[in-house]
């Protein structure tokens, strides 16, 4: 079979190398493209690059870095058609979806092409004669950036635009599973006439990669988004450098229908934020209370959403679930059921693989779930419901906090102090009020708990990537 072949950019440079990583579309099993990769040693001198670039890059005026963000997005909008089907392709998520993550992705990049002119540093009063205090922001160096596979595009962009906004060089590690996104992104920034070394793609080993980026103190920080399993492996890591770190790790969502919410924009909301992207979402919902009073209506209308949604590969038409990453999520999702279903859970939906082909699992909406199980108190990552009922507002807030994450939480309620109570009662980063689908360039996000350290997007996703400078000048007369 002939597959496509992506090389890396590296320091500035195009290239390619004997041993190769193969991609595979999870729709159907099989190989379509491959990738060069890099030892621990090509990453070693990936960083050495990156630092040689850093001493021009800081110099260069926040306008300046600000226009190549806008030129990279210019690029990535004239291949927007083509980035969405690579992702379709190595993700599974259905086309429309890859194509919102494209918009999104753009979205972000001119969201920081105006935040790094606003990296303000401030005047302080003095406290002694004689003295004047300055307080400014200064890029903090090379950024290792390790992104998922789950939203190959867009969390690697939320990585990599704040941090050259800031004025830091950036190294990128993309998902084994999902490389080739990287690799049409690093397309666009070539293009969009980035300086050599300031931008670099590696593809490899993750924990050779991972090892040189923590153990190299050249690498002055790691922004990661992925499991909490790898990210504690990270801080454990990162202790004998400091290296910095920014997580984005695990979630357990819960989404909150009260008796008084609007229920047909509650339906579409779990809909939207259960099966999104295939259910494998950090802020998916994980966990779906419903109140007494609307228990069985709700029920019974997600039951006959949910069976009636398309399966298929993501670039069919009108398709709403498309395959999980590999065979092993397949199989994870496949032993949630089968443990809840055994534990007492009844299957109003699904429930079982989809087809003989792919790694495809048919939608699944579970009620009457045990809270020992695991689909209960782990991230289910699959297109799979989970159902609860409670009675009143002060217990289900009790039990949608008793969780070591908190990423994201939902409610669905018309009652507005009912929704400022929960909202602030919620241990989460993000809470969406009647929204499915909140995060937004413009806001913070983040997790609590487990869930990771720091924020990325809105103007706190730029202060990841800057230190905090006091300049004091004494005897002045």
């Amino acid at each position: 079979m002939i597959m496509d072949n992506y090389k890396l950019l590296l320091n500035g440079e195009w290239r390619d190398s004997e041993r190769k990583l193969t991609v595979t579309n999870p729709a159907d099993g099989e190989p379509f493209a491959e990738v060069a990769t890099v030892d621990r040693a090509g990453v070693k001198q990936a960083i050495s690059d990156a630092a040689a670039a850093f001493d021009s890059w800081k110099g260069t005026t926040a306008q300046s870095r600000g226009n190549y963000l806008r030129s990279i997005a210019t690029e990535l909008q004239s291949r927007a058609d083509l980035m969405a089907r690579l992702i379709s392709l190595e993700n599974g998520k259905p086309l429309a979806q890859a194509k919102g993550e494209v918009a999104m992705s753009i979205d972000h990049l001119l969201w920081f092409a105006e935040e790094g002119r606003r990296a303000y540093g401030r005047v302080v009063p003095p406290q002694a004669e004689g003295k004047r205090h300055l307080v400014i922001r200064q890029p903090v160096g090379v950024v290792g950036a390790i992104a998922p596979w789950n939203f190959p595009l867009v969390l690697a962009i939320r990585k990599i635009a704040p941090a050259l906004a800031a004025g830091c060089t950036v190294i990128l590690k993309p998902a084994s599973a999902t490389p080739l996104s990287a690799c049409e992104l690093a397309r666009c920034i070539d293009a969009a006439g980035l300086p050599g070394g300031v931008f670099q793609l590696v593809v490899g080993s993750a924990s050779e990669i991972g090892a040189e980026m923590l153990e190299n103190p050249i690498c002055r920080k790691i922004s990661f988004t992925g499991s909490t399993e790898v990210g504690r492996s990270l801080i454990r890591g990162a202790a004998d450098t400091c290296t910095e770190l920014s997580l984005e790790l695990g979630g357990n969502a819960p989404v909150i229908v009260f008796d008084d919410a609007d229920l047909d924009q509650a339906v579409e909301g779990i809909l939207i934020t259960k099966f999104r992207n295939n259910g494998q979402s950090c802020i998916a919902a994980n966990r779906i209370y419903i109140q007494d009073g609307i228990y069985d209506r709700l029920v019974a209308v997600l039951s006959e959403k949910i069976n009636g949604l398309k399966v298929g590969d993501g670039l069919g038409d009108e398709v709403d679930i498309g395959p999980l990453i590999d065979e092993r999520a397949l199989s994870t999702a496949l032993g949630f059921i089968d443990e809840a279903v055994a534990a007492g859970a009844r299957v109003m939906a699904g429930g079982s693989r989809f087809g003989d082909k792919g790694n495809f699992l048919a939608p699944t909406l579970l009620t009457d779930v045990p809270e020992h199980v695991r689909c209960h108190q782990q991230e289910i990552f699959a297109p799979i419901a989970a159902i609860y009922r409670f009675e009143s507002e002060e217990q289900v807030l009790k039990t949608a906090n008793d969780t070591e994450f908190g990423l994201a939480a939902y409610a669905f309620t018309t009652d507005l102090n009912r929704a400022f109570r929960v909202a602030e009662t919620l241990e989460a980063g993000t809470v969406g009020i009647n929204d499915p689908v909140p995060p937004t360039s413009n806001c913070p996000f983040g997790g609590f708990k487990q869930s990771g350290w720091g924020r990325e997007l809105g103007s706190e996703g730029i202060d990841a990537y800057l230190e905090t400078k006091h300049i004091s000048i004494a005897g002045i007369t």
